[in-house]
């Protein structure tokens, strides 16, 4: 096994590695300290030597694990493990020196660390053959310290051959079990890959049912003011024209409040007309989404007007070039201003703020202009601010709004090139600001 996939496999691993050889060192140390009641069983006269031994491989185990819990010793974990391992190894191939060479009781314990090393602990193969290969080697050299034992039959060439077993299963188990750590691995990994594939197929999902339902929106109010627009325009013609008549009359020309009123009258029919004509741009929608130039100054005067209703009581202020003209999808720009603005407003109304304002303005950097939509509202929760652009995310109460207004928005300005940021100081202030590409 090798490649990146292999290299990621082995940093996620080295933590559980590391925390499982902790573990089994201090096992370790238990069971050489529990063998003190083997070599009271088997060899008495020797006690007090073995279990000062004991005592003292406790201890060195107990060394290697305080270095293994350092910071910086975590990429040495595999020969860390080696070491305490190789340490009781050592310790019974002394006693095997000791005591009865070959036919000592003792090189059974031999056995259980190379087990041990492939069955208990996540090693690898390679890491499991060295210590086998040397646990081997040193039963060839203690026995070899006894003349009597060191002979090609008899005890001697049985523990050889049962040695030579436990080698061979012990390695075939590392290299399974190793593959099956790595499979494993790999099944997360790809799991993993799946879930994240899922999530984002879901944010287009509810990202187009955001749009889809906007058009739809968009299309239904298109028609309808279409409609207004073709209904309202001749009474409303008709109004003006007798407001003009009337404000040429002999009676109005002499009084004040009467000729103010007609002004006034007709102040507001042509706002009727503003508005149906705004709602037209708006919303309606014909075939592909065209680019134009468009003045900016002229898009934000539009959606003014629609969120006219939503902004009184409020004050606006405003801070633009004499040049705005830029290029893109004016009907989809107003829908992005009168989005930002009804969300000022909103939360204006909310905070119940003395002097409610909102601020609109914008600047040229290079062939961008820089818009920005700034109140003096709540402004948003820190948790939420990074969440503000996600579909159907609201803080609103259920039945107030779906939370794809400015999901919408994004899209919007992402296809102008452009990005919608939000800025805020919570309790102060709330910042919109998007760029548009220049007209050319």
């Amino acid at each position: 096994m090798s490649g990146p996939r292999y290299t990621e496999y082995q940093n996620e691993i080295k933590g559980f590695r590391l925390n499982f050889s902790i573990a089994c060192a201090y096992m370790g140390i238990i069971l050489i300290l529990l063998g003190v009641g083997l070599d009271y069983a088997l060899y008495p006269q020797k006690l007090y030597e073995f279990g000062a031994v004991r005592l003292l491989v406790s201890l060195m185990i107990y060394g290697v694990i305080l270095v293994m819990k350092a910071k910086w010793s975590r990429d040495a974990t595999d020969m860390l493990s080696l070491l305490w391992l190789l340490l009781p190894q050592i310790m019974i191939a002394w006693m095997i020196a000791e005591t009865d060479g070959a036919r000592s009781m003792y090189s059974i314990g031999l056995y259980l660390a190379i087990f041990a090393s492939s069955i208990g602990l996540p090693f690898s193969f390679w890491h499991n053959l060295f210590l086998s290969l040397v646990t081997f080697l040193f039963y060839i050299a203690v026995c070899a310290l006894h003349p009597g034992s060191f002979v090609l039959h008899g005890v001697f060439l049985i523990n050889v051959l049962f040695l030579a077993f436990v080698i061979a299963v012990s390695a075939v188990s590392a290299y399974f079990n190793e593959h099956t750590r790595y499979m494993l691995f790999r099944l997360k990994a790809e799991l993993s890959r799946k879930n994240s594939e899922l999530e984002e197929t879901n944010r287009n999902l509810a990202q187009i049912k955001g749009q889809m339902l906007q058009q739809e929106k968009m299309a239904a109010i298109g028609t309808l003011s279409a409609g207004l627009l073709h209904e309202v325009n001749n009474p409303v013609n008709y109004c003006l024209m007798a407001m003009e008549v009337a404000m040429e009359d002999p009676v109005a020309r002499v009084s004040d409040s009467l000729k103010e009123c007609l002004m006034d009258a007709r102040q507001g029919m042509q706002r009727i007309q503003h508005i149906v004509s705004d709602l037209k741009t708006f919303a309606y929608r014909t075939g592909e989404t065209e680019r134009n130039d468009f003045l900016f100054g002229k898009v934000a005067d539009s959606a003014l007007r629609l969120v006219g209703h939503e902004t009184r009581g409020i004050s606006i202020t405003r801070d633009m070039p004499e040049d705005t003209l830029v290029r893109g999808d004016e009907a989809a720009v107003i829908g992005v201003l009168v989005n930002l603005l009804g969300n000022s407003a909103l939360a204006l109304h909310s905070a119940k703020r003395v002097e409610p304002a909102i601020h609109l303005s914008a600047a040229w950097r290079g062939d961008r202009l820089f818009v920005t939509v700034q109140d003096n509202g709540p402004g948003i929760a820190p948790e939420n601010l990074d969440r503000v652009f996600e579909p159907f995310f609201t803080t609103r109460e259920i039945g107030q709004g779906l939370g794809l207004g400015l999901s919408i928005s994004y899209g919007v300005i992402e296809r102008h090139g452009g990005t919608l940021v939000a800025e805020s100081a919570y309790g102060e202030w709330t910042k919109m600001i998007f760029d548009l590409p220049r007209a050319g």
